[in-house]
């Protein structure tokens, strides 16, 4: 198995694991220049808030997309855009990306913008 076989079978586990609660997930993705975020309803079928270093309003802020400070202005808009959605609880769903750097620094920006998980 290779790096991104091994990360997709994490993933894969986790999904499962959260379908089973039933619960809005948080999901993330992350490539060396951007990193994602999108809130999925429990069906999976239909996202109700999406930001990311790509948006305008971000690009304006940040010289650099793949950092740990544009990761935590992104958690920062996904959660303000998840609460105007009427969204304050969610199932973290990190991709099968390890909890470190830039996944850590959104979801904890996440947090402390009032978004549950």
């Amino acid at each position: 198995m290779d790096k991104k076989e091994t990360r997709l079978r994490r993933a894969r586990k986790t999904r499962a694991r959260i379908a089973a609660l039933d619960m809005v997930r948080l999901t993330i993705h992350r490539t060396n220049q951007h990193i994602y975020a999108q809130v999925i309803d429990a069906t999976g079928g239909r996202v109700l808030a999406s930001a990311s270093t790509l948006e305008a309003e971000l690009r304006n802020d940040v010289k650099n997309g793949g950092n740990t400070a544009a990761a935590a202005l992104v958690g920062k808009r996904i959660a303000e855009k998840a609460k105007a959605a009427g969204v304050e609880q969610v199932a973290f769903d990190r991709s099968g990306f390890k909890y470190h750097g830039r996944v850590k620094a959104l979801a904890d920006a996440a947090r402390e913008n009032g978004l549950v998980f």
